[in-house]
């Protein structure tokens, strides 16, 4: 008797993650995914105790994704890193339509969700070392134009908006202009 195939925990992500991917999160549940796996069910719940589960797997994967988006960007070296990084979570929203709002457009008033991350006090250090602003200030300038780079990036995964890379970098450069100027008379 040939042995069992064994589905591993990191297919099963890699599957749910292209079903969000082509379907939205609507389209997660088991049997799509063991139907993508050509398995039954059991391998799912052998590896995820509840499909709750595995959705935060598909959550953590697409943040690492959007992050290597963010790396790329920054790496590319087109633009300041600061500018990067929004441009890249545009390009995300643009390339990932799904992934984007299943991680930035869900409901989350049920988590305890940080008012400060890792990557906002990153964010506004360089807020700080490009305009000089500190404290309260650099986190609300980052506030006030990552609010501008979502908008942006919500209208560009619905369909509100399809804009061209250069018009996005020259409203993103606009934006952080007229703060500076706004922060610097005050």
């Amino acid at each position: 008797m040939p042995p069992k195939v064994k589905v591993l925990k990191k297919d099963i992500i890699n599957v749910a993650v292209d079903i969000v991917r082509k379907d939205s999160e609507t389209a997660l549940n088991a049997r799509n995914v063991a139907s993508v796996l050509n398995c039954s069910t059991q391998p799912v719940f052998s590896n995820f105790a509840t499909m709750e589960e595995l959705r935060s797997a598909v959550i953590e994967a697409a943040d690492e994704l959007c992050r290597e988006y963010m790396k790329r960007e920054v790496e590319s070296a087109l633009y300041p890193p600061y500018k990067a990084n929004g441009m890249a979570y545009i390009r995300f929203a643009k390339e990932e339509k799904e992934l984007f709002k299943l991680l930035y457009m869900r409901d989350r008033s049920a988590e305890n969700v940080p008012q400060e991350t890792d990557a906002s006090i990153q964010m506004s250090a360089i807020v700080h070392n490009n305009t000089g602003l500190n404290g309260e200030n650099a986190k609300l300038f980052h506030l006030e134009m990552w609010s501008y780079v979502h908008g942006i990036a919500t209208m560009i995964a619905t369909g509100f908006y399809n804009l061209d890379w250069e018009l996005i970098s020259k409203m993103l450069t606009d934006a952080y202009q007229g703060l500076k100027k706004h922060y610097e008379m005050e």
